[in-house]
């Protein structure tokens, strides 16, 4: 095995969905450059269609005020429909992440005011200091989100290189027009997801599980 390759996968192994953070914001010139590196994933014709919102910490504290009241009174209103079930393993799957997360904080089975609290815990972010909301050109379509895709796993992986702790949450896009009006986003874009990032709290509970991973022989069909 090649030295590179050793190093992804130790990068790789290293990186988690942080869900506890401290109020420790991150400095500017370490967030340009975990987007800098980022930016070099490979994209449909080079189009890189990703645009970032970055919040201040003040502005994320906002951010998540105004989502968590939206969350209290129910609203759903995705740019991009959700996906419309999880069945067979990725319904599995689902299950025995948020099953390890509610077993790591202490959520017994049954007890929906508890679980509830935790869901809510995604529209302040996990407490993260600073959250970047991901969009794409409406017009690009698929294309454009599976390339958004690419770059928010980038950004993951650069952030954990340097330290920082991020979780890609999807929740915040059920609230789609409160996002916009928050943060002045344009119509002609869709909002996809948020990077919540900052410096792990390594006492939290919430990041003392981690996930598995499907065999390659899982995801393979050789032909």
């Amino acid at each position: 095995m090649s030295e590179e390759l050793s190093a992804f996968i130790r990068l790789l192994d290293k990186r988690y969905s942080c869900r506890g953070f401290l109020d420790r914001p991150v400095e500017r010139e370490k967030i340009k450059l975990i987007i800098q590196t980022a930016q070099k994933v490979p994209s449909w014709c080079n189009s890189q269609p990703w645009q970032l919102a970055i919040c201040s910490p003040e502005k994320t504290k906002l951010l998540a005020d105004v989502l968590t009241k939206a969350a209290i009174d129910g609203m759903q209103s995705p740019d991009i429909i959700f996906p419309e079930s999880y069945r067979g393993v990725y319904k599995e799957r689902r299950s025995n992440c948020g099953w390890q997360l509610y077993e790591a904080v202490g959520v017994e089975k049954g007890d929906r005011l508890a679980s509830q609290k935790q869901m809510m815990e995604n529209f302040r972010f996990f407490g993260a200091p600073q959250v970047a909301v991901v969009t794409t050109p409406k017009e690009l379509g698929a294309y454009g989100a599976v390339d958004c895709g690419a770059f928010v796993t980038a950004f993951t992986l650069a952030a954990q290189g340097l330290g920082v702790a991020t979780i890609a949450q999807a929740a915040i896009a059920g609230l789609a027009p409160v996002v916009r009006e928050c943060l002045c986003l344009s119509s002609d874009r869709n909002i996809l997801c948020a990077i919540s990032f900052g410096y792990e709290n390594k006492d939290h509970p919430a990041n003392q599980f981690r996930t598995d991973r499907a065999e390659s022989s899982d995801v393979i069909d050789w032909y």
